[in-house]
Order: structure tokens, then sequence, then C-alpha cells
């Protein structure tokens, strides 16, 4: 599988800023799910993925700072673009980052 970081239009990735304001083991955890998913797509068994909306849909896991979600969306036969990043704080997928991650799907199709 491919994955590619969202870029906005001025050349900046707010997941790649986002992994780097985490402690140093949860970015290695975010380094492990990128490589995991890389290698074995959604089978990589790391991690649970789980069917949002449209087209959205998240990887979840658990590193030693808490429980993370990776909005994502497959844009063709084996490329992933990675969206959003959030920490996890509830059950559900706020709204608000469900929106936001709507709005770069947009951009990016």
């Amino acid at each position: 599988m491919q994955i590619r970081l969202y870029t906005s239009s001025s050349g900046r990735s707010p997941i790649e800023k986002f992994i780097e304001g985490l402690a140093k083991e949860d970015q290695a955890k975010f380094n492990d799910v990128f490589e995991g998913v890389k290698t074995h797509g959604l089978e990589y068994a790391a991690a649970q993925f789980r069917h949002l909306q449209g087209k959205l849909w998240e990887i979840k896991f658990k590193a030693k700072g808490g429980g993370y979600r990776i909005i994502y969306a497959v844009v063709e036969r084996d490329v992933m673009v990675w969206l959003h990043a959030i920490k996890k704080d509830s059950q559900k997928t706020p709204p608000e980052d469900l929106d936001l991650a709507e709005r770069r799907l947009k951009e990016v199709l």
C-alpha cells in the first residue's frame, strides 16, 4: 500500500506537524503504523480499521501517550491518503474533525 500524507496548498503537512509534537515513543508508534500499513495494507494487525462515513475511514491504535486515530481515504486501488490525525478522547470521532477530513479529501480528489 502506498501512503501519502495530506499536504496543504502551501506545502505544509498538518499530520507531520501533529506527529512531531508528540513524545518520541508516540512518534515511533506512528512510524510503526505507517510502515505496517505500507507493508501489510488493511491486513495490518497492530491497528484497527473502521469505516466512518462516505470515503472516510480511520486507523485506531494505542501508544504510550494514549490512543490515536488517523482519518484516511483510499483514493486509488493501492493509494491511501492520511487526511487528519488526532489523539483519541472519546468513542466517537468529533464532528469538527470529520468535517476537516472531508474538506481535505475534496482537495485531494
